[in-house]
């Protein structure tokens, strides 16, 4: 016991294992409240308020730097952890690519071969003859899953690589259609927060 007692005043725990374990805590909080907020402009609300308790780590993050106030290390481990924090989390919601985008794709191309593959994927797809500075264009609207941009992405620079198109994020949609797996559901992406978990 007394041992404990003098490891927990000496200045390995003090300079070192205190700073690291506000830093990891401060990581887990954040990253956290990063996916909490991420999940909410997403429309995924059901699992927020569970991500809500983030901010039991966080009191406990706090109570130890104002506990430690001439500590400075403390200080850094706070700061990088919040810092660390926003980028995990930002990585994580990258992978599991949430939520759906519409493509919008503007060509002078004969876009037949694109049309046609996006059809093969099970895509929905919506074609509109426009007029462009250089004559008739054929503008191609897509509606997909987040995570099936970069396939779409390989289809546009296969069959009309001089394509203009742009990518815009989706909050809501109604109906449409998509690619589905069997057994997917509204929450399977949770399980690319599983090790080997994969969203493809």
């Amino acid at each position: 016991m007394t041992l404990s007692v003098e490891f927990m005043h000496s200045d390995i725990f003090n300079w070192l294992i205190l700073p690291l374990m506000i830093f990891l805590a401060r990581t887990c909080d954040v990253t956290l409240a990063t996916l909490r907020n991420i999940f909410i402009a997403r429309n995924i609300r059901k699992i927020v308020p569970l991500l809500g308790f983030e901010v039991l780590i966080w009191l406990v993050a706090v109570s130890q730097t104002i506990n430690n106030l001439h500590n400075i290390a403390c200080y850094i481990g706070f700061a990088g952890g919040y810092s660390m924090g926003i980028f995990v989390g930002l990585t994580i919601e990258e992978k599991l690519a949430l939520g759906k985008q519409v493509v919008r794709i503007i060509t002078n191309q004969d876009p037949t071969n694109l049309i046609n593959a996006l059809y093969e994927a099970k895509m929905g797809v919506t074609v509109i003859d426009g007029k462009g500075v250089k004559g008739p264009v054929k503008v191609i609207f897509t509606t997909l899953k987040r995570k099936d941009v970069l396939f779409v992405d390989e289809l546009i620079q296969l069959h009309t690589p001089n394509a203009f198109y742009t990518i815009e994020d989706i909050r809501n949609s109604n109906m449409g259609v998509f690619p589905e797996k069997k057994g997917e559901s509204r929450y399977s992406f949770l399980r690319m927060l599983l090790p080997g978990g994969t969203n493809k």
